[in-house]
């Protein structure tokens, strides 16, 4: 009775484990689409952002942009997330960066001022 007991048990923990590990699997390979966006009155901004894909990360940075700016990427991977940082130049202004990740609300921010940033992050 007691060795009936254990063994049951212990196909349960398998099987909790196998779903466990399943369920991480499909979060790994499910696609992200990550949207990022820059507007505002300041001119020759830098642009600087990066993301995760496939356990990798990647970062890009555009100089002396003109507002507004986009970009959309589709990711995979456990971890998705990444970060966009807008710096204005010596002639200030203001901008705001905002990255939504799939149907999210989007993470925002706002500088304003000669070489503020705007940073978006923990998305």
């Amino acid at each position: 009775m007691l060795l009936g007991l254990v063994l049951l048990l212990l196909g349960g923990c398998v099987a909790f484990v196998a779903l466990v590990v399943s369920e991480v699997a499909e979060e790994a390979a499910r696609p992200a689409r990550v949207s990022y966006a820059a507007t505002g009155t300041a001119s020759g901004v830098t642009i600087t952002y990066s993301t995760w894909h496939g356990g990798n990360t990647s970062a890009s940075q555009l100089g002396d942009r003109t507002l507004p700016w986009s970009k959309e990427i589709t990711t995979t991977g456990f971890v998705k997330g990444g970060s966009l940082v807008v710096t204005l130049g010596a002639d200030g202004g203001s901008a705001t960066c905002s990255v939504t990740v799939d149907d999210s609300p989007p993470v925002t921010a706002t500088a304003t001022g000669p070489f503020a940033s705007a940073v978006c992050s923990g998305f």
